[in-house]
């Protein structure tokens, strides 16, 4: 039985080494779940740019968070991997001989990825600067970005942590953690926390503690707070039963008001450091008043929040960037953003800082910067051609590589392209509601090539985890079955065809 075993094993590696990289990524689209799909694929050689295999590389297709890619690489080059956007804490005067102020203003400078960590930073910060306390209120000004919200194309908007309004000032993405636990007693209330456990975070806990018998089930929402005279919250509501013995559940969600959220979480911090708040957190811009500067705190690089970005799919710091684009749009990084940042300056800065780079973007649809948009189109070409730019440059290629998640190690395909681990590195992308799964990256050959790829799958027959499967095993294909003989680069474009969902 083992011989034979042996035999067969022997008998498939031969196979497949027989067969051309060509013959086998046919055989794979050609298989459900991706048969009935629009599958549209490229892969080139990095030495020389030279087609290896082509399949709708020209079909407008929604990418997903392949998107991502585009909005990286604008950024980088546009910034720089060094650049830093800051945070800004003002006072009517810097604070008196008791290290106490009036009122306190922080001013969002967009940077997107400051979490609790760095709040606690910065309250540590000013109490270096010689702050105790603040007699009145802590005020938000996040006016950088137009109004905190959603973008309109992304539909019905859930408490889910991905679908976080975005904003000038924000703290973890927008998001925070809900923990569950049960009782030891049945009926009991179960225990509830919130991290971090800010003030502007209400909880409405209406789970109970069941038996071991009962069916576990809970949600978590989140909704605004009463209007009224006192601060500005939200309410957490958490429904449902848990069981005895049962451990803890996690529930990651989204705030409604990035600014205010990170408003309480440094207020929290300056307790936590010392200082006192006798008022309330508020938004009220700093507008043209006179006032002192007590701290000017930069956030993390661009690289850093690029990589953070691309390796966990992060949709909120992909928008701030795109925002971030548009309001530095022609002024110089030495200076102030030339206007407020909203989404269509930012696209068009984006497709601009794009064109210089050399990325034709004429045919494309780009509305969002992180992909959860399904009115988004883009090719195959498109990606790839992004992926050599970005490749092959000197000022940000090793950052715009390294922000790729890599197989088998970390970010979105930590478990993921069993097999080939540290070979393949590649930006995921995934809609379940609307069928659509992508991948797009670079692939190391044993044979010394380096491979350029995407692969972008729309409409999909089955559920995503056999699509993500099926699209993992043609990336999988692309380290070591062999070439064949080499196609000439392409210099010109193939006819597009429509995906079957595209508008």
């Amino acid at each position: 039985m083992v011989v034979t075993l042996i035999l067969a094993s022997l008998a498939t590696d031969a196979s497949s080494q027989g067969t051309t990289l060509e013959a086998r990524l046919d055989s794979l689209v050609a298989r459900a779940p991706l048969a009935k799909a629009s599958v549209g694929i490229l892969v080139v050689r990095a030495s020389d740019g030279s087609t290896v295999y082509s399949r709708g590389a020209d079909r407008l297709m929604i990418p997903a968070s392949n998107q991502k890619i585009l909005t990286a690489l604008a950024s980088l080059d546009r910034f720089g991997p060094s650049h830093r956007f800051s945070t800004r804490i003002w006072a009517s005067s810097k604070p008196d001989a008791d290290g106490i102020v009036d009122e306190l203003i922080v001013e969002g400078g967009g940077d997107p990825a400051m979490n609790s960590e760095d709040w606690w930073r910065l309250a540590a910060d000013l109490r270096r600067e010689g702050l105790r306390g603040i007699r009145g209120d802590l005020r938000v000004d996040d006016t950088r970005f137009e109004t905190p919200g959603w973008h309109p194309s992304w539909g019905s908007i859930s408490a889910r942590a991905y679908h976080a309004p975005i904003g000038a000032l924000t703290a973890n993405y927008g998001s925070f953690f809900v923990s569950i636990w049960p009782r030891s007693t049945v009926g009991e209330p179960a225990l509830v926390d919130i991290d971090p456990p800010v003030d502007y975070l209400r909880i409405y806990n209406r789970a109970t503690t069941a038996s071991r018998k009962a069916r576990p089930r809970l949600s978590v929402d989140r909704a605004q707070g009463q209007k009224s005279e006192g601060p500005a919250d939200e309410v957490v509501r958490v429904d449902g039963v848990v069981r005895v013995g049962d451990g803890v559940d996690r529930f990651p969600r989204s705030v409604l008001d990035p600014g205010l959220y990170a408003g309480s979480l440094l207020a929290y911090q300056l307790d936590a450091n010392g200082i006192f708040l006798d008022g309330e957190v508020r938004r009220a811009p700093r507008a043209e008043e006179l006032l002192t500067l007590i701290l000017d705190r930069p956030g993390r690089s661009v690289a850093e929040a690029v990589s953070l970005c691309m390796k966990y799919s992060n949709n909120s710091i992909a928008e701030a960037l795109v925002k971030n684009l548009g309001a530095w749009e022609g002024a110089s990084l030495d200076g102030e953003p030339s206007r407020q940042g909203e989404w269509v300056g930012g696209i068009r800065a984006l497709r601009g800082q794009l064109a210089r780079l050399g990325v034709d973007l004429d045919r494309a649809r780009l509305v969002d910067g992180s992909g959860l948009s399904i009115q988004n189109r883009l090719t195959p070409r498109m990606l790839v051609d992004a992926l050599a730019i970005g490749l092959r440059s000197f000022r940000m290629g090793a950052e715009f590589v390294a922000a790729l998640p890599i197989a088998e190690l970390d970010g979105t395909l930590e478990k993921r392209l069993r097999g080939g681990k540290g070979r393949i590195r590649a930006k995921t992308g995934l809609l379940s509601d609307a069928s659509i799964t992508t991948l797009s990256g670079y692939a190391d050959r044993a044979d010394g090539e380096t491979l350029i790829f995407s692969i972008l799958v729309n409409g999909h027959s089955g559920g995503s985890g056999a699509a993500v499967d099926a699209v993992d095993r043609v990336a999988q294909s692309l380290l070591d079955t062999p070439i064949g003989s080499p196609r000439p680069k392409s210099t010109s474009k193939s006819t597009p065809v429509a995906a079957a969902n595209a508008d």
